[in-house]
């Protein structure tokens, strides 16, 4: 293994942060950029051996590939990390837009939403995967909150209490549960958790992460964080009474005053519910 790989693969090892998901992902990228520096002809890096060319011609490198701006900033957000951990941070601008990175474009009102029939569900073959999936069309749910997902603690009668520990950016948060139909998929998923998780006791988080995309694929089911875009949509229409823009609704700037204002307040809602902070993210689900 060549110095930059091994080190970059130590670093992601010594320092776990964020979620199973975040540090898988963030592994991945760093071990490619490591592979395209070797390619591009830095020889012998290091770690601790970055330097501003280094950012800007994997930079370049990535717009003459033609990724988009979103897959460029998690690049530089990894690099970034990188710089961080063997105190060069200064060798990065602060802003992407040094490096003529744009913003990312959040709005595109197109209709990412993903449905789950029971025809499908079916030829998930594994239980537990087969109730993470069920959770994550119910309430909006990442996969990793779906499969650490423990129904004895979560359920907390009109709403469900969602650990730190199973979040992106470990933040708690609570999803009401509205409808018959959730709480039927929850009384399902404690009736075969039990006190557990949807993580057999037998598994580890890793082992049924595998067994998750093997179960999936298997099925002929993808991108099944569409599901959340669904559950979003849903949300809006019952927050607003009408569509929103990635399914045909009217945009923004054709509400009247108080449309935007519950608009606005719609919007804040399906963001906390979903886990993120911002008001902006939703223009992602729902359009703008």
């Amino acid at each position: 293994m060549r110095d930059l790989n091994h080190n970059l693969k130590q670093l992601c090892k010594h320092c776990r942060e964020g979620s199973y998901a975040t540090q898988r992902n963030r592994e991945r990228i760093l071990t490619q950029i490591a592979n395209e520096l070797h390619a591009m002809g830095y020889r012998k890096m290091q770690a601790k051996s970055l330097k501003p060319k280094h950012i800007e011609a994997l930079v370049q490198h990535w717009q003459d590939r033609g990724l988009s701006i979103g897959t460029i900033k998690n690049r530089m957000a990894a690099v970034r990390w990188w710089a961080t951990k063997v105190n060069k941070r200064n060798v990065m601008a602060n802003s992407n837009e040094h490096y003529g990175i744009p913003d990312r474009r959040f709005v595109t009102n197109e209709d990412k939403a993903k449905d789950l029939t029971k025809e499908q569900l079916s030829k998930v073959k594994d239980d537990h995967v087969r109730m993470s999936l069920e959770l994550q069309k119910a309430f909006g749910l990442r996969r990793e909150e779906a499969m650490k997902f423990m129904p004895s603690y979560a359920d907390r009668g009109d709403h469900i209490q969602l650990k730190a520990s199973w979040t992106k950016g470990g933040k708690s948060r609570t999803i009401p549960i509205r409808t018959v139909a959730q709480r039927e998929v929850l009384n399902r998923a404690r009736g075969l958790a039990g006190l557990g998780s949807l993580i057999p006791s037998h598994r580890s988080y890793v082992h049924q992460l595998r067994v998750y995309e093997g179960s999936t694929l298997r099925a002929g089911l993808s991108s099944m964080h569409g599901l959340r875009h669904a559950y979003a949509q849903e949300r809006y229409e019952e927050l607003t009474g009408w569509k929103c823009p990635a399914t045909g609704g009217l945009n923004t700037k054709s509400l009247s005053p108080e449309q935007r204002e519950l608009d606005r307040e719609a919007r804040l809602t399906i963001s906390q519910e979903l886990g993120h902070e911002r008001e902006q993210v939703t223009a992602a689900y729902l359009g703008r």
